[in-house]
């Protein structure tokens, strides 16, 4: 599933980590994404391992454990792995595919590159980042 520019935009434009950029920079983010599709149970996180990617879900659908446990499902538009584009902290969650799956995905490489060639997407990314983190601090 190929998708358009426009499509791409809108997807990435719903995960909080990139509220706070302009269309223009969005467009910057979405030439970093690549669509990739997978197979039914595929492991696309492992809970503890260190992460490097970020995750849109295109179609299909994913089951996310903790613990051994199902705490979710995933299916078109979700997204996760966010954190692992600007921490290196461990996965909190193994999620795998339930059935194939078409994804968006950004490395932490890319992604850390266009932050260094972007400082004014990384003081926005920045922005979003305190904004998820403020309510959780009293």
């Amino acid at each position: 599933m190929a998708l358009g520019r426009n499509a791409k935009v809108e997807l990435i434009r719903q995960v909080p980590l990139f509220s706070q950029l302009s269309r223009r920079e969005v467009e910057e983010v979405t030439k970093i994404a690549d669509e990739i599709d997978v197979k039914a149970g595929k492991v696309l996180t492992r809970e503890g391992e260190r992460g490097n990617e970020f995750f849109v879900l295109l179609g299909g659908a994913a089951r996310v454990e903790r613990g051994g446990k199902k705490v979710n499902t995933l299916g078109r538009g979700d997204f996760f792995g966010e954190i692992a584009l600007v921490s290196r902290s461990p996965r909190t969650a193994t999620v795998t595919t339930t059935e194939p799956s078409d994804l968006l995905v950004i490395t932490g490489t890319s992604f850390r590159a266009l932050l260094e060639h972007s400082p004014r997407i990384q003081l926005r990314v920045l922005e979003a980042l305190a904004d998820r983190l403020a309510p959780t601090t009293f």
